[in-house]
């Protein structure tokens, strides 16, 4: 007798969905997921053989920067400095067009599908050096793409608004024409105070959320959190605030580190570390034993903060390195972090998926009635993920196949035991 009674469009079987656990089949009926247990009983237009793969929701970069990705070939880079990435880009992007944005920004997108993901916030830099033409190009990428991920954008202003009053006009009208949301750098702008409040200004006349570039240094007595955090509260933004980089806490001692954990707990912003941008921009100044610059995330999220950990820049100024993959990613934080503990990686492995899903507020997870957006890792679990990036099998949006990799097999000779 079936489970159910209904032909389902999709099963998946012999997967597992928690580390080691026992295999289950998971159906899909009209793009959501419509039934999770061992050895599901019924009639399916498809099935699909997990073969003991970890069956999960995909996972979320909450901060890229598609815009600006591969562009290593009309940029010099001989410091290695956040100044210096900053100027170059600024320089390379007045001459960015729309298709070429598009060609450079799908690419990468593409091999980010195949890696898994399947959220993605990008900011895109709006000003009168890049005009609109990034933002164009992105969102019919956003469109084109939707069949596999859902891309969310940011518009952004890199290079500071006080000095710039035509960069703010330019933010407000790109998000009355199709931005999710808008995110400053305070540390570029004169008046860094005053850019945050610019910013949520813009936030509070359009609804949207906010995500910030915050403090990227390792100067431990200089922040711009302050000036966030304040406007946060004043402007009733609490659980719609990210902020991203803020490599200054990796200076800061345990007790102080603690503090600033408990304000952002208590104002629900969510922090994002930039594992390969953070580590190779910072420090520059040293001759040896050169600090890591990346914000101990784990440390705030144990004082319940929503943290996540991001890809950021592709081959650019910023981070001259990338393909987009989250898993790799993930292993990088474990490493820098030195984390090996089995609550230590499932930890980071959330940093990536549903922790990273609750800072931009979608919904994640396979559960009954949720959207079939489903991945498999050739894995046991996000632990085994983390210590090996485990490759991506295949993917699937709303109950469709977005991706397949395949799996990796040997090809023994003939005859060969």
């Amino acid at each position: 007798m079936s489970d159910l009674q209904t032909t389902l469009d999709l099963v998946i079987r012999n997967v597992r969905v928690e580390e080691d656990g026992d295999f289950v089949d998971v159906g899909v009926l009209h793009g959501r997921i419509a039934a999770i247990k061992p050895s599901l009983r019924c009639e399916a237009i498809e099935t699909v053989e997990g073969y003991g793969a970890f069956a999960f929701g995909g996972f979320v970069d909450s901060h890229v920067h598609l815009d600006k990705a591969c562009i290593l070939d009309r940029c010099t880079i001989c410091e290695g400095t956040l100044a210096e990435a900053v100027l170059q880009v600024a320089v390379a992007k007045a001459n960015f067009q729309e298709y070429d944005v598009y060609s450079r920004a799908a690419h990468v997108l593409e091999k980010a599908i195949c890696h898994g993901t399947t959220h993605m916030r990008t900011f895109v830099e709006i000003d009168p050096r890049a005009g609109f033409r990034s933002f164009e190009a992105l969102k019919r990428v956003k469109s084109d793409y939707a069949f596999a991920v859902d891309l969310e954008i940011c518009a952004f202003a890199q290079e500071g608004l006080t000095n710039e009053p035509a960069t703010i006009e330019m933010l407000d009208a790109a998000l009355s024409n199709g931005a999710d949301l808008v995110g400053g750098c305070p540390y570029t702008d004169p008046y860094p105070t005053r850019h945050v409040e610019l910013i949520f200004d813009l936030a509070e006349k359009h609804d949207v959320a906010v995500d910030f570039h915050l403090d990227f240094d390792l100067v431990a007595d200089r922040s711009n959190l302050p000036a966030v955090l304040a406007q946060t509260l004043a402007r009733g933004w609490q659980g719609r605030v990210s902020i991203g980089h803020v490599t200054n806490i990796s200076a800061m001692e345990p007790a102080r580190v603690a503090t600033i954990a408990a304000e952002l707990a208590e104002t629900g912003i969510a922090l994002t570390v930039l594992p390969s941008t953070d580590l190779f921009l910072n420090g520059r100044q040293y001759d040896w034993l050169v600090p890591r610059g990346v914000a101990p995330a784990h440390i705030l999220a144990a004082h319940g903060v929503v943290t996540s950990i991001a890809t950021n820049n592709v081959l650019n100024p910023f981070t001259p390195y990338g393909d987009a993959s989250l898993i790799r990613m993930a292993n990088l934080y474990a490493n820098v972090a030195q984390l090996s503990r089995p609550h230590e990686l499932e930890a980071v492995f959330s940093m990536v998926t549903t922790s990273a899903a609750r800072q931009m507020g979608v919904d994640h997870g396979l559960k009954v009635g949720a959207d079939a957006t489903i991945v498999l890792l050739d894995c046991a679990g996000p632990r085994a993920a983390v210590r090996e990036i485990t490759p991506v099998i295949a993917g699937w949006k709303l109950g469709r196949k977005s991706f397949e990799n395949g799996r990796r097999r040997l090809l023994r000779p003939a005859g060969h035991t």
